[in-house]
């Protein structure tokens, strides 16, 4: 609407619903021709071009779509139309396969569009450009250029060439700094550059002494220049979502200006004159605190001390100087001065999320381990700031990454800033905290929210722009939060799902609030028609509004209830409680229960299980569940040192779904294992991590004489509470819960040459000291000593020792018949590992004490008090010796 005032334009034409006669009647008539509306646009303008061309070269007004195959062509006859005042290259007209807006094919323009001396107007929203097209620069009569949604890093040198430009919008790209030239801009009134990269401004941008609007939210700002308050004309001025540590203060003398948005910055202190200024906007900014900013004082965090943690290390302390962190898992921490006033201890593990209380929500996916960090409620000075790495989805278009935090009773998205590794490539989720608690990394629908005050707002969706939810004024009495999110859903998975080609959905519409209290005065909500469905084809008996309850349990059809009215794109209505909504175009009767197959389905992932054996050792096993579109790279990256069969057919699971895995027919693990439950391996499926153990695996039937055809079946368990009762129904029955089996072969075992079955006998160790001349030494002789007294509790006792569950399975199999020779493997293998280490002697004995030994932790500190005291008695002898030398050095002298 805004265009149209700047342009005196009016969106009205005659388009015709199938086929260019009614095209080029009207609307040629008029001078305008809106084709980006067919999917064959190109084409039918080629036609028209072909047949008409003397009509055709006097359009003043061309819409086509950058998502039509046959654009390449259609460009080079657009320098042909010399009367062109408004051009439209816009992409976004197609869905790609995850039922998202697909950028647009345009990475550039014909030289000769700079001939066009007549174009006030061009949009090449949502499309691939890189770089801005020079011929750009070449058209004399630009005032509106609108390049949003594409990949722009920087704007030529002289952008500043458009002199009569009145508006530019860049929203959405990644420019990380402007030219300077865009102070030359004179007439310029909007300036859009949201949504970028900028670290700064150029000080001309003081020089666009016409703007009256200008919108810098969502970049990486740190200040803005004392420049921007010579822009008097200026009456929004949009800085939210930056890292502002400071605002000039003058900009509350900039006499039009009507709003100031500093929302969710850093500024812990502004100016009282903007502080207390009714147009300005302060929310999310930590405004009182003193200034922890790592950013902020970056001579004094390259003084800081840095640890480097190695991997089994799970503790560090804190000083009130500050310190960078750095795990061996890549997880970072910075500790600014000042945040702990007191030396700290914090205490650090990572764990295996546990579905009972990691909660996800619908749509969510899980993309790290949970980091737990200790003490829990201690408070910081200053904030301190998380790196936590992630596994990154394959899609984040229509996605956005949070660090989720617990708080002991329930979970909470804080802001995070998602950075990619240069060197790595790996990505980092980044957040900042006062407090130590329970994180991990998800990855969520985008979720758009605002405030909604008295006089009422507007919320519209950044991943559909075309959907948009209107607040009247008088719409609350109080002022309340709402959030938006939206799921697309494209043409091809409702064909799939629902197998009926003639089915069609809008994107899903969620929304929510944080009042319990509907709102006074009804909401208007405009959602896009299904694809394919236009204004001008609707069939009103097959169109369906349905509303869905928040855990998708139920959808009822309100279309009866609700007043629908239709634009050539768009279907709008108004509600009073807000909740989940989906516009449907289908001949069924019973929509209400397809859609809740649908949804169902969408939550599913299609997945495979492997069951592979290294090819060196059968006996060690690898099980993973796979989702199907990452089976090939894995078998891939697995088949050089693995052997197999097939994967499994496909099944479907949840998101946190538990099964389980059972090796049977002659087959078995150990059973001692945590994540065993009544003989079968425990997972978890996690679409985005690994869901893969390596085992090792025994027979209790002999090898000797032959090999041992066994099979692992893979079951499903416990189903995730918020998964639709439907489909907990249908996994009811006795065989409902078996997925797949794949087979798995032990082969002979052949005679080992020399073997001796005596006790202790055929085995050799190097010689230890473990331990030190001062505490006391634990000598071959005395493990020997003590290895008579283990017995059965080896591996309980290996476990404590800290060696790993893979190395007691395997000193287990290559020990099999030979229970001696297990528990001098076990011991003598860690003795070799710590001999270097002067606490290991007192490490052996807490482990005797956690495995219920104290009978061996007796024995091991009564050989080291020997130990001890022969020592002592040494330095006595030793002492004496050196006294009575020196005495009969100081008699001779």
């Amino acid at each position: 609407q805004k265009m149209a005032e700047l342009l005196g334009l009016r969106n009205e034409c005659g388009e015709g619903v199938s086929g260019a006669p009614a095209l080029s009647g009207f609307c040629l008539a008029a001078k305008r021709l809106n084709l980006d509306v067919y999917p064959d646009g190109c084409r039918r303008f080629l036609q028209l071009f072909e047949g008409r061309q003397g009509e055709v070269v006097q359009v003043e007004f061309l819409r086509l779509s950058c998502n039509d195959r046959l654009l390449g062509t259609t460009l080079g006859i657009l320098p042909h139309l010399k009367h062109l005042k408004s051009l439209v290259l816009k992409g976004g007209h197609a869905r790609d396969e995850f039922g998202s807006c697909q950028h647009g094919s345009l990475t550039t323009l014909p030289p000769d569009i700079g001939n066009l001396r007549c174009l006030t107007h061009l949009d090449l929203s949502f499309n691939s450009l890189s770089t801005l097209p020079s011929c750009i620069l070449h058209l004399p009569s630009l005032r509106v250029l609108l390049v949003s949604h594409n990949s722009l890093v920087a704007l030529p040198e002289d952008f500043g060439s458009l002199s009569k430009m009145t508006f530019f919008s860049a929203m959405k790209n990644q420019l990380k700094d402007l030219p300077q030239s865009i102070g030359e801009l004179a007439l310029l009134q909007d300036l859009d550059l949201s949504e970028n990269a900028l670290e700064s401004l150029p000080k001309e941008v003081g020089n666009l002494h016409n703007c009256t609007e200008l919108d810098l939210s969502g970049n990486r700002l740190s200040s803005i220049p004392d420049s921007i308050a010579n822009l008097k004309s200026l009456r929004r001025l949009h800085l939210h979502s930056n890292l502002l540590v400071t605002v000039p203060a003058s900009l509350a003398s900039l006499p039009n200006l009507s709003r100031l948005d500093l929302q969710n910055n850093c500024l812990r202190a502004v100016p009282p004159e903007i502080q207390t200024s009714p147009f300005v906007h302060l929310r999310g900014n930590p405004l009182g605190e003193t200034e922890p900013s790592h950013q902020a004082d970056e001579s004094s965090a390259g003084r800081l001390r840095r640890l480097f943690l190695a991997s089994g290390e799970d503790s560090f302390t804190v000083t009130s100087e500050g310190c960078k962190v750095v795990l061996a898992c890549g997880i970072h921490f910075y500790f600014p001065p000042g945040a702990a006033s007191d030396p700290l201890q914090i205490y650090f593990q990572t764990l295996a999320p546990d579905p009972q209380w990691v909660k996800l929500r619908h749509h969510d996916i899980l993309l790290s381990r949970v980091l737990e960090l200790q003490p829990h409620g201690v408070k910081f000075q200053q904030e301190v700031q998380i790196w936590m790495p992630y596994a990154s989805p394959q899609t984040l278009h229509q996605r956005e990454v949070v660090v989720r935090t617990f708080s002991g009773q329930s979970w909470s998205d804080l802001r995070t800033r998602v950075e990619q590794k240069r060197k790595s490539k790996k990505h980092v989720a980044c957040c900042s905290v006062l407090h130590f608690s329970w994180f991990l990394v998800v990855s969520r629908l985008v979720q758009n929210e605002c405030k909604v005050p008295t006089e009422g707002t507007l919320l519209f969706s950044t991943v559909d722009p075309n959907i948009k939810v209107t607040f009247p004024p008088g719409v609350t009495e109080e002022t309340r939060s709402v959030k938006l999110q939206v799921l697309p859903v494209s043409a091809e998975e409702i064909e799939e799902i629902t197998a009926n080609a003639g089915c069609r959905a809008s994107p899903l519409l969620c929304l929510s609030q944080d009042s319990l209290v509907d709102f006074l005065r009804p909401v208007r909500i405009q959602l896009p028609l299904p694809p394919g469905v236009t204004g001008l084809n609707l069939d009103r008996s097959r169109l369906h509004l349905l509303h869905g309850d928040l855990e998708g349990q139920t959808w009822d059809d309100i279309t009866g209830q609700v007043v629908l009215e239709f634009t050539h794109l768009y279907a709008v209505f108004e509600v009073t409680h807000f909740s989940w909504y989906w516009l449907w175009y289908t001949t069924k009767t019973y929509i209400g229960g397809i859609a809740k197959k649908v949804y169902e389905r969408l939550r599913m992932y299609q997945v495979n299980f492997i069951a592979l054996q290294r090819k060196k050792d059968p006996e060690q096993v690898l099980l993973q569940c796979v989702p199907k579109h990452k089976v090939d790279p894995v078998l891939k990256k697995l088949q050089d040192r693995y052997r197999g069969p097939e994967p499994s057919d496909m099944v479907e699971m949840f998101e946190g779904e538990q099964f389980f895995a059972a090796f049977e027919r002659g087959i078995s693990i150990d059973m001692d294992r945590p994540d065993c439950v009544d003989g079968r391996l425990s997972f978890i499926f996690y679409s985005h991590l690994k869901n893969m153990k390596e085992i090792y695996v025994t027979s209790p039937v002999d090898r000797k004489d032959q090999a041992v055809k066994g099979q692992v079946s893979f079951y499903r368990g416990a189903v995730p509470e918020s998964i639709p009762e439907d489909a907990s129904k249908k996994r009811k029955g006795p065989d409902s819960l078996w997925l797949a089996t794949l087979p798995i072969k032990l082969p002979q075992l052949k005679p080992r040459w020399g073997e001796n079955p005596g006790p202790l006998n055929g085995f050799s160790f190097p010689p230890l000291n473990l331990g030190n001349a001062e505490t006391g030494y634990l000598t071959q002789s005395n493990l020997l000593s003590i290895a008579r007294r283990v017995g059965a509790d080896w591996q309980t006792i290996g476990l404590n020792l800290g060696l790993t569950y893979q190395q007691i399975e395997r000193i287990g199999y290559n020990n099999r018949e030979d229970l001696d020779k297990q528990i001098l493997d076990m011991l003598f293998s860690w003795a070799q590992q710590n001999s270097e280490d002067p606490d290991c002697v007192n490490k052996l004995i807490i482990a005797m004490k956690e495995s219920g030994r104290q009978d061996i932790a007796d024995e091991v500190e009564t050989i080291i008090e020997l130990g001890r005291q022969k020592y002592r008695d040494s330095i006595r002898r030793v002492g004496l010796e050196q006294e009575s030398s020196t005495e009969d050095s100081a008699v001779a002298m």
